[in-house]
């Protein structure tokens, strides 16, 4: 299975702190909020991703990330000239697909819980030996402000809509979907919405229609923080900074997660943490991951 990072948009919700550049590399507590997505894929025991961003951004994550080798997996870049829509990764995506499976997932969407890798690795499997689409579902109050999934017993969907002003349940459908090779030609066949934009909602409720469409809904011990607002940012950050005070490890240290996953060396960790072993985040990588 392949990744997709989608890192474009436009970022006015949070002008002017996206005037000068993307959103996705404006910090969440102590590192770029691009680290937390693709610290999911990574977790999920993907190696070969596309991060897909605007012309002006590309170079940025470029410099944050080159090839990918450095925490042992391929990152590759793809432009995304206008904020066309979500679908319209896997229009872009094309060739980087190619055969795989893809899971999609959103630049500014952070996920914490316990559990979460080995629900990663289930969701894969499922992929892998089905012709089924997944998504996920949290639990939130303002249900008419999302994508809305309704499902059965058996996890399997009976409706998904979007900001419904009558929401047939309370679970939003958050920025993760893993789906089948066959989701490079439906996003072709898709119609914008009336705001001009290839929907995500579309291509799941293809998916539903041909009954391939299962969730799997988090529970109350997950966290999914949208950071598109500088409200949820500030949120984000201060929850990010309390877990990790307590904890006393950090969420998203893609370092730490390729160590550990055996993807580099203690070596290459070592010679990763050498250049900042005098701030915060390089003595975490040397005293509590090296010890």
């Amino acid at each position: 299975m392949k990744g997709i990072i989608l890192a474009g948009g436009s970022g006015t919700r949070l002008y002017p702190l996206t005037k000068g550049q993307s959103k996705q590399l404006l910090a969440i507590h102590d590192k770029p909020m691009i680290y937390y997505p693709l610290s999911v894929l990574m977790l999920a025991g993907i190696k070969d991703i596309l991060i897909i961003s605007t012309p002006n951004d590309l170079p940025n994550f470029k410099r944050l990330f080159d090839d990918g080798s450095s925490i042992g997996i391929k990152i590759s870049y793809a432009q995304q000239m206008n904020p066309n829509g979500i679908a319209e990764a896997f229009i872009i995506g094309e060739k980087f697909i190619g055969k795989s499976n893809v899971c999609l997932i959103l630049g500014d969407n952070i996920f914490y819980g316990v559990g979460f890798t080995k629900l990663l690795k289930k969701s894969v499997k499922e992929i892998s030996s089905s012709n089924n689409a997944l998504v996920f579902g949290y639990y939130v109050e303002n249900a008419e402000s999302y994508g809305v999934v309704e499902n059965n017993s058996d996890g399997n969907v009976i409706s998904i809509e979007e900001k419904p002003k009558f929401p047939k349940s309370n679970y939003a459908v958050v920025g993760l979907y893993f789906y089948p090779n066959s989701v490079v030609e439906i996003a072709k066949k898709i119609k914008p919405s009336e705001r001009g934009e290839l929907e995500i909602t579309s291509i799941n409720q293809n998916f539903l229609k041909n009954k391939q469409l299962k969730v799997e809904l988090l529970d109350k011990d997950f966290t999914w923080l949208d950071s598109g607002t500088h409200e949820s940012m500030l949120e984000a950050s201060n929850y990010i900074h309390t877990i990790e005070k307590r904890k006393g490890r950090k969420v998203a240290c893609i370092e730490e997660i390729a160590y550990v996953l055996g993807l580099i060396s203690k070596n290459d960790l070592i010679n990763l943490a050498k250049p900042i072993q005098n701030n915060q985040y390089g003595k975490y990588l040397i005293e509590k991951v090296l010890k």
